[in-house]
């Protein structure tokens, strides 16, 4: 974004600044969560409701969330259904004080999402199409809102839509041998669930636009060397070296203050879309929201005392 006027940028200052000190407030401190240990199941018959299985890990992985897409039949296609459950499963997740990351991985073999369920749109009445798009473009929004970490372990396909779900997220990983795209002008129309918006702020205008253009599908190999993603891992022969990639990621989020990674994912959000002066004031009203935190005093003492730190998200 080009520098505002000096005129603006007073107001474009107090505008964000306010903006981040009223998300900031809405922080709570985040605690270790209770669950069930992750199981990996595949099924080609699966009932509706296992589409989509939310794990909150344990033990030492307590805090961290799976969101694992478990739709085989439809090769992990965004149909009503699974987007019902993403978007229930995200509403709780933003208000669980308790979560300190989120893994989006599939359960289903070479697949991690094979964008909307066309099958399911072709179906659908004209009249239908744009609110079914407007849905999964809110969904995807409201993964890129959640105020956590977020981590897209890409271990097979991931086109159209589901490239946009992984967009979303804070951090990609891939396996070499997944598949990422943006196709949707093979079908004559346009990303619509954010690709046009996240892959230029990802990898560049130009490039993103030679991607979207040519309707040009990359391996793990070619995504981490245009920076689409961060880690490229070969593939395993359980087929989830990317999702044990984005485990360890998790892990090492998880000793870090709760508040402090919330209001750091928010100070580097919301500065990425104004101009640097904004965004340097942007970081001084997120920072200032975890100098009164008991966090920061432990953090001190902990380094005094010269042991690891126990922080309570407080």
């Amino acid at each position: 974004m080009a520098a505002a006027a000096p005129g603006a940028l007073g107001a474009l200052r107090t505008v964000g600044v306010r903006l981040v000190a009223a998300c900031c407030a809405r922080l709570g401190p985040a605690a270790w969560a209770r669950g069930t240990a992750p199981r990996r199941g595949y099924s080609s018959e699966v009932k509706t409701e296992d589409e989509l299985r939310v794990r909150h890990l344990e033990e030492e992985n307590r805090g961290i969330v799976v969101l694992g897409i478990n739709r085989a039949y439809g090769k992990n296609a965004l149909s009503k259904n699974l987007l019902k459950m993403l978007s229930k499963a995200v509403d709780a997740l933003k208000s669980d004080k308790k979560v300190r990351t989120i893994i989006i991985r599939s359960e289903v073999p070479g697949i991690f999402c094979a964008g909307a369920d066309l099958k399911e749109r072709a179906k659908m009445h004209s009249s239908e199409v744009g609110p079914f798009v407007s849905k999964i473009r809110s969904v995807i929004n409201d993964i890129a809102n959640l105020p956590v970490p977020t981590i897209a372990a890409i271990d097979g396909l991931a086109l159209g839509g589901g490239l946009e779900l992984a967009l979303a997220c804070d951090i990609r990983v891939a396996a070499s041998s997944a598949k990422m795209g943006l196709v949707e002008t093979k079908l004559a129309i346009i990303p619509g669930g954010g690709g046009t918006q996240r892959l230029p702020r990802a990898i560049g205008m130009s490039l993103a636009k030679e991607l979207i253009f040519s309707a040009r599908v990359l391996d793990g190999q070619e995504a981490k060397a245009v920076g689409l993603i961060s880690h490229v891992l070969e593939q395993n022969q359980e087929g989830d070296a990317a999702y044990r990639k984005a485990l360890d990621l998790a892990r090492e989020f998880l000793p870090q203050g709760p508040v402090a990674m919330r209001v750091a994912k928010l100070a580097i959000n919301q500065g990425m879309e104004v101009d640097l002066v904004t965004g340097l004031a942007i970081e001084e009203a997120c920072y200032a929201q975890t100098i009164s935190t008991k966090d920061r005093l432990e953090g001190l003492l902990a380094f005094k005392e010269k042991r690891p730190p126990r922080y309570k998200g407080e």
